[in-house]
């Protein structure tokens, strides 16, 4: 008899309950796809720039866990009120209170395992899509990296099978609790009103003071190191707790005691709603925020280490482009291509010797990179300014900064031309020189990275003609190109974690909220109801919903993105621009969230506003 209790129960709300499974499992899988990465260590350790990557992932795991075990308390909290008027009717026909609980712990429970079972096949299942969109984007094998790791699949699985027993108890409780008049009317339970003054001040303080502390030592991450990641974890956390506990409720009540806003339509209702409300938002927007920033920064570093590697290329190299003796197909190729600037050199190669006309290199003198004394100043690009004035010049004879561009831009090193000496004649001896005349390209481009297919083409006939004059395969030529794929190489595992756990917890962060407001819906209902019964349309009923949930979907958006903003200062140490492509980012956590504020409007209204006739 429970058990067909049950099933009809959720064949008769089963929208509520796909939702739900939804959200859980989209929990679970998250979950999963962190620790596949966290578990790894030998992964981490071979493909990460940062040193203490381990450490870091433990810091993770730890904020994790705890955004995890408010979510699926809320989540799970979401069944009971669906269940607790219909439970109390069960009561009234005479159904005892033990088996009433007992139901309640059955269907949590069975929820819970079903949406385990599912949540495990996903998140193998999205782990291995996901590792291999973001491995093929930045053509990195991820040698090491497995989707199905028994160990991750074995830690998700002890930690879920204890919070739905936690969980299912907890809702068993609640109901055991409670009498028969109270689970029929649960809906009507008013929320409990924050406390004011003092207490407000002193909740204030401690998270403005906290979170302070937490910006601090992340501005200043290259002095406190380790101790300023632990630091950062046990300060900005509690503290962005804090200021929702402390700070939201102050400011609803603000905004709502100025009465040219408040008196505007149904403002008054929908701040009244907030403010009932508040006191079990807070901990919740807590949560959103931290995965806001913990998402978002995520990604925002692995796109901020993709596109620094291109920044950092060009602090050795001053120009993109370096053509050794172009080929008419290359030629052809780089006609299409946007230069800011291209110039053209004329040399000569014999069997103990690399000579340039010096004419050219008068006329067109190549930029280099410049190196002050100063260890943390970037080098700067300055022009060859130093005159050739003598007829020729041998290798000895050559001002430095013509040496540097000759090794760093036109590529004249012993990897590609061997041991022959380096001279520069001019142009009658040039001339009589016996030996057919060569050409180099060099140019500087709008988007190098666009063109890095095309330059590899280049590197590898270089790489040949280096064979060809020193009768070895050289291990390196020197090109920009080069120097940006070798760098690209050695970040891509760091970018790689970086995306994957950003999509993962930009996936996972706004689901919480929205459980949560769905979780308190039904005691809206009559509220609605009533506002509709003495004549207010159901377009401003509508609209009274968009604006509430816009307000509550926005405050820990501001306050995550803040997190992030001063986040991100602490790869200043590694990065040179750490806000490199920033915006893409935070259009895609943008287009996620407001996905899922329209799914939690929509889901909402169908809850408390009245059915159309």
């Amino acid at each position: 008899m429970l058990f067909k209790l049950l099933s009809s129960s959720m064949k008769k709300m089963w929208k509520d309950y796909l939702v739900l499974l939804f959200g859980l499992t989209i929990s679970i899988a998250i979950f999963y796809m962190f620790q596949t990465l966290a578990q790894n260590k030998t992964f981490l350790e071979e493909n990460a720039l940062i040193s203490p990557i381990v450490f870091v992932f433990h810091a993770g795991s730890f904020i994790l866990a705890i955004v995890t075990i408010f979510y699926i308390f809320y989540a799970t909290s979401f069944i009971l009120s669906l269940r607790q008027k219909e439970l109390g009717m069960y009561m009234t026909l005479g159904a005892k209170k033990n088996k009433v609980t007992k139901m309640m712990f059955i269907e949590t429970l069975m929820i819970g395992m079903i949406s385990l079972a599912i949540g495990l096949f996903v998140g193998v299942g999205i782990t291995e899509v996901i590792s291999k969109m973001i491995m093929n984007q930045l053509n990195f094998s991820g040698e090491g990296f497995q989707p199905f790791y028994p160990s991750s699949l074995i830690t998700t699985i002890i930690f879920y099978v204890i919070l739905f027993l936690l969980t299912a108890m907890v809702n068993a409780w609640k109901v055991a609790k409670k009498t028969v008049l109270e689970l029929l009317h649960s809906e009507q339970k008013a929320d409990i009103l924050t406390s004011k003054g003092w207490k407000t001040a002193i909740g204030a303080f401690i998270s403005l003071l906290l979170i302070a502390i937490g910006y601090y030592v992340m501005i200043h991450m290259g002095t406190f190191l380790h101790v300023g990641v632990i630091v950062a974890v046990f300060t900005v956390t509690p503290g962005t707790y804090f200021f929702f506990m402390a700070l939201l409720p102050f400011l609803i009540r603000r905004v709502k005691s100025i009465r040219s806003i408040n008196e505007k339509g149904l403002n008054s209702f929908t701040f009244a709603q907030l403010r009932f409300r508040i006191s079990q938002l807070t901990k919740v927007l807590g949560t959103v925020a931290m995965l806001i920033a913990l998402g978002l920064g995520a990604m925002a570093a692995g796109l901020s280490f993709y596109h620094n590697t291109a920044i950092q290329a060009s602090l050795v190299h001053a120009n993109d482009v370096t053509i050794h003796q172009p080929t008419e197909e290359e030629l052809s190729e780089i006609e299409s291509w946007e230069f800011i600037e291209k110039n053209s050199y004329s040399y000569k190669v014999t069997e103990d010797g690399v000579y340039f006309l010096k004419n050219d290199l008068q006329n067109s003198p190549p930029s280099i990179k410049t190196y002050s004394d100063d260890p943390s100043a970037l080098p700067v690009e300055e022009r060859v300014t130093t005159p050739l004035s003598q007829p020729e010049y041998s290798q000895g004879e050559i001002p430095e900064d013509w040496l540097e561009a000759f090794r760093s831009e036109l590529l004249v090193t012993p990897s590609l031309f061997g041991e022959r000496e380096l001279y520069i004649l001019d142009q009658q001896s040039f001339e009589q020189l016996n030996a057919s005349a060569e050409q180099i390209i060099l140019g500087k481009v709008e988007s190098f990275t666009d063109h890095i297919e095309i330059l590899k083409q280049i590197d590898k006939k270089h790489v040949n003609l280096a064979k060809a004059y020193t009768g070895e395969k050289p291990l390196m030529i020197g090109s920009k190109s080069e120097t940006y794929t070798s760098l690209k190489n050695l970040a891509s595992g760091t970018i790689f974690m970086g995306l994957f756990l950003g999509v993962a917890f930009l996936m996972m962060m706004a689901s919480v909220l929205m459980f949560k407001l769905l979780s308190s819906a039904t005691a809206d209902i009559k509220r609605y109801h009533m506002l509709n019964k003495i004549g207010v349309r159901r377009e401003k009923l509508s609209n009274s919903i968009h604006k509430e949930l816009f307000l509550i979907f926005l405050f820990p958006a501001l306050l995550g993105f803040v997190h992030v903003l001063v986040g991100m200062e602490m790869f200043s140490i590694i990065l040179i621009e750490p806000f490199t492509k920033f915006w893409i980012p935070v259009v895609i956590f943008l287009i996620i969230y407001f996905l899922y504020y329209l799914l939690t409007v929509q889901m909402y209204k169908r809850i408390v506003l009245p059915k159309k006739k």
